[in-house]
């Protein structure tokens, strides 16, 4: 375990640009994914082709594949910026679709009363939704959302093995080429600093849940 104390330092920068992969991807698919399930419930017919179309394709497509297309597919096109952008945004992207879903299933369980009232009295769509809606259906949402959140996080180590460089699974692969045949110590490592992501982020949820359930 002396690697570990050796470098010590390069795991903590490693679980430091994981969390804010996770961070700004996290943001970034909730903001996505909610609007993606707006146009799966829509009223109008090509917004509901849209979004099911969204969550087919991106559903059904292998992580590594995204992944492979927005750091060779995308600078091909001449759109130029640091595979930490790319990184990011295509585990967004991917996790945006099933987002989508957790999200959709929570509004599908709110009665279709309380949309009729809504429209009863002007509100439009979006209004409808983002007023109505929604505030109701967290209630549902965040069990499934959470695993999904954590199942972003882990999906994480997917991204850096794509070169961005400087997070816990660079660090990992570094070490294991450096260190020769001290390679389990440097994969616990690893290990660790994931475990210390996705532990907390799971206590966290089940406290909101708790919550909620307490509410409800």
């Amino acid at each position: 375990m002396q690697v570990l104390i050796d470098n010590y330092h390069l795991y903590l920068r490693g679980l430091g640009t994981t969390l804010r992969i996770c961070l700004y991807a996290g943001l970034l698919t909730l903001v996505v994914g909610t609007f993606i399930a707006g146009c799966r419930v829509a009223p109008l017919t090509p917004l509901r082709a849209f979004g099911t179309a969204w969550v087919t394709v991106f559903r059904n497509c292998p992580l590594a594949v995204v992944l492979f297309f927005m750091a060779f597919g995308i600078p091909a096109l001449g759109v130029n910026a640091s595979y930490f952008v790319f990184g990011t945004i295509g585990l967004a992207l991917y996790t945006s679709a099933f987002v989508c879903e957790a999200i959709r299933s929570g509004i599908n369980a709110v009665s279709p009363g309380q949309a009729e009232a809504a429209r009863s009295v002007g509100l439009g769509f979006g209004q409808t939704l983002r007023l109505v809606i929604l505030p109701q259906a967290v209630r549902s949402i965040i069990p499934p959302l959470g695993s999904v959140m954590i199942a972003m996080i882990k999906n994480s180590a997917i991204a850096g093995a794509f070169g961005i460089g400087g997070d816990l699974y660079a660090v990992g692969i570094r070490q294991s080429s450096a260190q020769g045949e001290a390679i389990i110590p440097v994969l616990v490592g690893v290990a660790l600093g994931y475990l210390i992501i996705t532990i907390p982020a799971g206590l966290l949820l089940s406290y909101v849940e708790r919550k909620v359930a307490i509410a409800r």
